[in-house]
């Protein structure tokens, strides 16, 4: 039974207190995880990564009231997370109460959700305050009934002492608990006696949600609360010149028209500080449709933006510049540029052997190359915040991943100290990455601020789409040399984007080849760019996984064999000290994908593939066919070792929607750029999957082991891209390298 300490260092992990009326509350804080970091881990992380906290109330009824501290966008953290604690408190599921916790970093730490690490983070501290509860609670009950401690058990929140015949549920003990000292250290349970966690439980907010309950940011109101909305420009690489709003102000409703200048002059950005266009336009007026209809009637006029570079410090908290060009970016650029750079020798990330020597003596050379398109994220909720500021103090209530990165800016922003800003954490309608770039957060403060009055600010679905932050461009060449034999002798990436590479040079099938070498380069850009489900993964997986399928067919290899033979060699006798990992657990989700699709047995039109991002494992087969030119994909097998599944119904959601998602951005997903301007911007223009192009049946299967939890939101989703790619080979005899792979027509030609 692993045994974990409630106190490291200095600072207490746990701390008890009596509730009037009866009652305990046990609050704990500040560790992300019980496990030490190696310094590498440590260097990469802010220091808040340590702080972590949430708690519990157990009421005299014996009700248990679970504060979850995460942001929860869809994932169902919401439920899991409470699992956690209500496992190792031995706690009736059913007498569970959730609730949100507010943003309070000094109680609950680092409030993140993004990367999909909050399982990951939490997994043993959750587990420590359920198990510390317990033993306090078994504590006071032996001091209570005069027993040795060792003979209370627990079970379903009742407390026992089987040879008196005592019991007493959980609520009863409660007060008396709250007196009793914290253990230096508590025991957990072993995987094996879980009884909630590994088990299917409904998400806690599913009536609220279908019952329209308001829980989103954009449900939010207040009584006095003011409706903004924003002019932004029209293209990136503009800025605002001057405003006419003599129109607007004889409106009826409108209320004010302000500008907003995002952060201030000296203000140094961090990493998720990334804001499109820093000087906008609000209109302020008193219900959404009056300002919708002033915003038609505004005069704006934008200038060019002048050449700079900004110095942001990064999510390692190293300080970087950053060049912002001037002009007016498309689409046909980036790509000449792309194919410029591409030709050239970029920068060398890793090399293994002698992989020039290796090409020159090849007796073959296959090169491929592939791209995708800049993608916008289109969250089902477009961008919202409220915002109260009134003196030297500010309320926010917003659907954001980080809370704790938008504080510096609104303190530096408003002039209002950080400890006089509170914020409630609303419920994500989609968040994806989109809704850690907190700026619009900055922007309703400052248009409240202004206006001296309570503010939602709503972004448009326009707004929303053009206003950035988008997926990279990418683009990625394969080469791949071969011997006279069609033994693969030397592999060559090279790999780059606008305006970020997606390189990553210490995965698969790095360790499994003598001659490897990766280069990457980059094209800067105003267009801004940020965090999309699974960052740089959700291209290089389908490149890499589409050129492994032609080299296997080149090779005369079975795609799955030729896979499994490469990850063979990284297991037995790796190449390199660097690779990111474990060569056992790809073979394992491969060979669990091969066995449920019945790969061999099976005819038709199939596509593999398999990744490793957010330390989990996935594979995926897909079955397609084609119908006047447009592609049905009739099934989907999906493996996934993320270690402990936690709510195998929440994660097979995941992977359903992750699936999904990756086969509409794949075939579909681009916003294209002309002269700066975004050329779509809604739905009519930026094509999204259709719930009758959705996949017919998706099959997931999780691989069991005792392995600590992982990413499960993001894994899923890069494998697709090259199952989908490769299955069309299949389907149409036609290699796709470039998305999305249904051109204008859409179809498939």
């Amino acid at each position: 039974m692993p045994q974990i300490k409630t106190v490291v260092g200095r600072r207490s992990f746990l701390k008890s207190t009596a509730m009037a009326g009866g009652g305990m509350m046990l609050g704990f804080s500040w560790l992300a995880s019980c496990q030490p970091l190696s310094e590498e881990e440590v260097l990469a992380m802010p220091d808040v990564w340590f702080d972590i906290n949430s708690y519990l109330k157990i009421g005299d009824n014996g009700v248990v009231s679970i504060l979850t501290p995460n942001p929860e966008f869809g994932q169902n953290i919401r439920t899991s997370m409470p699992m956690l604690i209500a496992e190792e408190l031995d706690m009736d599921w059913q007498k569970i109460v959730v609730e949100q916790a507010p943003y309070h970093p000094e109680k609950y730490g680092f409030q993140f959700t993004g990367g999909s690490s909050g399982i990951r983070t939490r997994w043993e501290s959750l587990r420590m305050v359920g198990a510390t509860a317990r033993y306090m609670l078994r504590q006071a009950a032996a001091q209570t009934w005069g027993v040795p401690l060792e003979e209370v058990s627990t079970d379903a929140g009742t407390l026992y002492h089987q040879a008196s015949g005592k019991s007493a549920h959980y609520g009863e003990m409660a007060s008396a608990a709250a007196d009793i000292p914290v253990p230096e250290e508590v025991k957990l349970k072993e995987i094996s006696e879980f009884k909630i966690v590994g088990k299917s439980h409904k998400n806690v907010d599913g009536k609220n949600i279908v019952t329209g309950k308001p829980m989103f940011g954009m449900d939010y109101k207040e009584e006095g609360m003011l409706i903004a909305m924003l002019e932004h420009p029209p293209a990136f690489g503009l800025t605002l010149k001057a405003v006419d709003d003599s129109a607007v102000r004889a409106m009826p409703g409108v209320v004010d028209v302000v500008t907003v200048r995002c952060y201030p002059e000296s203000y140094e950005k961090a990493s998720f500080d990334v804001n499109a266009f820093p000087e906008t336009v609000a209109i302020v007026g008193r219900s959404t449709w009056e300002v919708m209809q002033a915003k038609k009637k505004l005069q704006v006029s934008w200038e060019p933006i002048v050449s700079r570079t900004e110095f942001v410090t990064n999510f390692g908290g190293v300080k970087e510049a950053v060049s912002i060009p001037a002009g007016l970016e498309s689409t046909e650029g980036h790509r000449a540029a792309m194919e410029a750079l591409a030709a050239k020798p970029g920068k060398v990330v890793r090399r293994d052997g002698n992989p020039e020597a290796a090409f020159k003596k090849a007796a073959k050379v296959i090169e491929r190359t592939y791209s995708a398109p800049f993608l916008a994220h289109n969250c089902m909720e477009p961008l919202n915040a409220f915002a109260h500021v009134s003196g030297d103090k500010a309320r926010i209530a917003a659907p954001i991943q980080i809370p704790a990165f938008v504080i510096p800016a609104l303190s530096a922003s408003l002039g209002v100290p950080a400890e006089n800003i509170s914020m409630e954490l609303t419920r994500m309608g989609g968040g994806f990455g989109r809704k850690a770039y907190a700026h619009y957060v900055v922007e309703a403060a400052l248009i409240s601020q202004k206006v001296d009055a309570p503010v939602k600010l709503i972004y448009t679905r326009e707004d929303d789409m053009t206003n950035g932050v988008y997926r990279p461009a990418y683009q990625a060449t394969y080469r791949a040399a071969l011997d006279e034999n069609n033994n693969l002798i030397a592999l060559h990436i090279k790999a780059g984007g606008v305006p970020e590479s997606p390189l990553f040079a210490n995965r698969f099938p790095a360790g499994a080849i003598d001659n490897y070498m990766a280069e990457e380069w980059k094209i800067d850009s105003n267009i801004t760019i940020g965090a999309f489900r699974a960052p740089r993964s959700n291209f290089i997986a389908g490149a890499e996984q589409s050129f492994l399928d032609e080299l296997a067919e080149e090779m005369g290899k079975d795609p799955i064999a030729f896979r499994l033979d490469l990850l063979k060699r990284a297991k037995e006798n790796p190449v390199g000290e660097t690779n990111e990992y474990e060569a056992d657990r790809l073979i394992g989700v491969l060979e669990l994908v091969r066995d449920k699709s019945g790969w061999g047995d099976k005819k038709g039109n199939r596509g593999v593939s398999a990744y490793f991002c957010h330390q989990t494992y996935a594979a995926n087969v897909l079955d397609i066919r084609v119908e006047d030119g447009k592609p049905i994909v009739e099934k989907v097998y999906c493996a996934i070792d993320c270690g402990v599944v936690v709510n195998p119904d929440a994660a097979r959601n995941m992977a359903e929607g992750a699936v999904t998602d990756g086969i509409g951005n794949a075939l579909f997903g681009e916003m294209p750029f002309r002269e700066g301007a975004p050329v779509k911007n809604n739905f009519h223009n930026y094509r999204m999957i259709r719930m009758n192009e959705a996949p017919k049946d998706i099959e997931v299967h999780f691989v069991e082991n005792e392995v600590n939890p992982t990413g499960m939101g993001e894994p899923p989703f890069p494998p697709v891209f090259g199952a989908l790619s490769n299955a069309l080979y299949q389907a149409t005899g036609k290699r796709h390298y470039h998305q999305p792979f249904l051109g204008e027509e859409q179809v498939i030609g």
